[in-house]
């Protein structure tokens, strides 16, 4: 199958075809996160102390354990992960990586067409050329929202201790945002992970009617991402379902069963005497990972 994507107002005019990998298996399942800080000079890594200072201030009380030119990790106390084989309780590792020049592009072509809440992307992919990685390790054993909680708490304290940052790249959905727009965002409770790190992208399949709308995102806190193959339908209300049911997940975890039904649409809004059956497959575009499909009644295509 080859897609087209629509693309948002910058590109509204171009038209560029983007073929299927299903070889592309680079998520898995409560797999590291990590971001990408972008800013337009180099800059050197902040002290031990202030880096401490600055951590502990949004994530509580940090154990550094290295701090070097070129890395520095921390274990936040607060946060632990219980291994049943030691019976031990020990906190995941964060770490940060020195200032490095970008050699390659931050995003390649067929990321860039699913960025639709940065209007001036391609500005600040120019303007920055330099970036440092920040990542967690060992956390998968975290609760989903335990282990979402330290994660934007740890953004929110990278952004302190890199002012010169101008924009993040939240890994593995390869979300883009401006530092203004995370600032800004007007929530500040855990559920903000739904918009700093899951992505809900669409496309359009080439030569057919059909659209595709699906997540990135989820499966780093062991949560299925969604899929809908569908015509006939406003695909922004596809989105807002979407989101919708996102939203649901994250806060109840993965109580939908295979072979459940979920309410559907009608005129945009969610509507319970309309049932929409769900379930578990493999995606049809890539990254290649499991995924809820939501089979759209009268509006589905595909087989499944």
């Amino acid at each position: 199958m080859h897609f087209i994507l629509r693309f948002n107002y910058r590109r509204e005019h171009m038209s560029q075809v983007f073929k299927q990998d299903l070889t592309d298996t680079s998520v898995r399942p409560g797999g590291i996160f990590f971001v990408e800080l972008l800013m337009p000079e180099q800059c050197d890594m902040p002290g031990r102390d202030t880096m401490v200072e600055v951590l502990t201030k949004y994530l509580g009380p940090v154990d550094c354990f290295d701090h070097r030119r070129d890395s520095a990790g921390f274990a936040p106390q607060n946060y632990k992960v219980h291994y049943e084989d030691t019976d031990a309780d020990i906190p995941p590792t964060l770490m940060v990586t020195n200032c490095e020049k970008i050699d390659k592009p931050v995003l390649d072509d067929f990321d860039r067409s699913q960025v639709w809440d940065c209007p001036n992307v391609d500005e600040l992919l120019a303007e920055c050329q330099y970036r440092v990685f920040a990542t967690d390790m060992l956390a998968s054993g975290l609760a989903a929202k335990e282990r979402a909680d330290m994660l934007v708490k740890y953004v929110d304290a990278l952004l302190e201790l890199y002012p010169s940052c101008k924009a993040v790249v939240f890994g593995p959905s390869r979300k883009f945002l401006s530092r203004e727009s995370i600032e800004n965002h007007p929530d500040k409770e855990v559920t903000r992970f739904m918009y700093y790190a899951v992505n809900v992208r669409y496309f359009s399949i080439q030569g057919t009617n059909d659209m595709m709308v699906d997540s990135v995102g989820m499966s780093t806190l062991f949560l299925p991402d969604l899929q809908y193959h569908f015509h006939g339908v406003d695909p922004n209300h596809v989105v807002f379902h979407a989101y919708n049911v996102l939203n649901y997940i994250f806060e109840h975890g993965n109580i939908i069963g295979d072979g459940e039904t979920i309410a559907g649409l009608q005129n945009g809004e969610m509507n319970q005497d309309i049932q929409w059956k769900v379930q578990y497959e493999d995606s049809l575009i890539q990254p290649v990972r499991e995924v809820l499909d939501i089979n759209m009644g009268e509006y589905a295509s595909g087989t499944r």
